[in-house]
């Protein structure tokens, strides 16, 4: 990577429906003039309504994203690979071009909201991980280069 390049930053999860979404949508809202964000998961479970919901009440449109796998991006060149659960982490594949892999752990909003009955209540558990994810995708990419 040439200091005029943006980073590529690629956000994995299992199932890249929830929490590697929001950070990749995170990124494009707040960050897309100093990163290239994309998301994936090891496994694919499809786009998570909830994850789509409390993001566009803060604002950020992710109902176009799509549940995909590491190996849909072919050739790509990642920098850095940032972890969001503790299962890609320890799955994490090993990426050409020597990326850099992070983790950040966050909790896992489904399994949060899996007790709770009041809907509202549930949604609640996505928005708190939303606001989490929130804050650490605005310390990029200096938080990465540590």
């Amino acid at each position: 990577m040439t200091t005029t390049q943006k980073p590529k930053v690629l956000f994995l999860c299992t199932g890249n429906s929830c929490r590697s979404q929001m950070a990749e949508g995170w990124a494009h809202h707040l960050k897309g003039d100093r990163i290239e964000a994309y998301s994936a998961g090891i496994e694919t479970h499809g786009l998570n309504p909830s994850a789509v919901k409390v993001m566009a009440e803060a604002g950020v449109d992710i109902s176009g994203h799509r549940s995909k796998l590491a190996s849909d991006f072919g050739d790509l060149v990642f920098d850095y690979v940032v972890t969001v659960c503790g299962h890609a982490h320890e799955t994490c594949p090993l990426f050409p071009g020597g990326a850099k892999v992070v983790h950040v752990g966050f909790p896992d909003p489904p399994k949060l909201a899996a007790e709770v009955t009041d809907p509202e209540a549930k949604l609640d558990c996505y928005r708190r991980v939303r606001d989490e994810i929130r804050v650490f995708v605005e310390s990029l990419p200096e938080s990465l280069y540590r």
